[in-house]
């Protein structure tokens, strides 16, 4: 319980960085240097206005200086973060696996955020996953299926981008997809697509009949629900699916 107590800790505080990214990233603007700030009166905060979650609480959802309402984003990403992170522990069990997974989570949650507000996902992203999978393969131990785990899934998007003329999927989820399938390999990032592929038509059907949606989505929060997914079951997802051939 303990353990869980302080990977949830650590979520969220990386959470509070995460914030720092899905604001600054679209921006162009520094995410390491610049010191954080009030966005309605650029007011340099000081640590105690940024525990995570805590203090949002702690001052009523508003600044400390001018009294303006905070976005609910923040404690909300914080909160997330944090929660997905003790449930991959949970789930994937593996230590170091659990690790990658939570570091490749935490970027997700950037880019399906950006990619849901600007349907741009940030290249700056997909590198950062493209240096966890490497980082993964090498701890696996590098073998051929590398260019199958980078290829598949990623080859056939872009294929379906040519034969598209890029209208029928965006060249960052290709790189995604592409970077994941180091993390994941091959077969579970066919998992992952199936998955990212299901709640895309599903979910935004019914958002098109709600909300009346546009034809258009972004396709990055859909991909990383599935990659979620598929890190979390996939395994078992595929044994069940193998076993029902036997």
């Amino acid at each position: 319980m303990i353990t869980y107590i302080l990977i949830f800790l650590y979520g969220i505080s990386i959470g509070s960085f995460l914030n720092v990214c899905i604001y600054r990233i679209p921006r162009r603007e520094n995410i390491v240097i610049s010191r954080s700030h009030c966005r309605k009166c650029n007011t340099t905060l000081k640590a105690r206005d940024l525990v995570p979650v805590f203090s949002y609480l702690f001052l009523g959802g508003k600044c400390r200086y001018c009294k303006e309402r905070v976005s609910i984003q923040y404690p909300l990403v914080e909160l997330l973060n944090g929660s997905l992170w003790v449930l991959t522990f949970f789930l994937v069990g593996d230590p170091i696996k659990s690790i990658i997974y939570c570091l490749m989570i935490s970027g997700l949650l950037v880019l399906s955020v950006i990619d849901w507000r600007t349907f741009e996902i940030p290249f700056g992203i997909n590198v950062y996953l493209f240096v966890l999978g490497i980082i993964r393969e090498v701890v696996e131990g590098i073998s051929i299926s590398i260019l199958l785990d980078f290829l598949l899934v990623s080859g056939f998007l872009l294929f379906l981008f040519l034969i598209t003329r890029g209208r029928g999927i965006g060249g960052g989820d290709i790189k995604l997809m592409a970077a994941v399938g180091l993390i994941l390999g091959w077969k579970l990032t066919l998992v992952a697509f199936f998955f990212g592929c299901l709640y895309g038509s599903v979910i935004h059907i019914i958002r098109m009949k709600v909300s009346k949606a546009e034809h258009v989505l972004a396709m990055g929060p859909y991909l990383s629900a599935g990659i979620i997914t598929a890190a979390w079951f996939g395994t078992k997802i595929l044994e069940w699916y193998t076993a029902g051939w036997n």
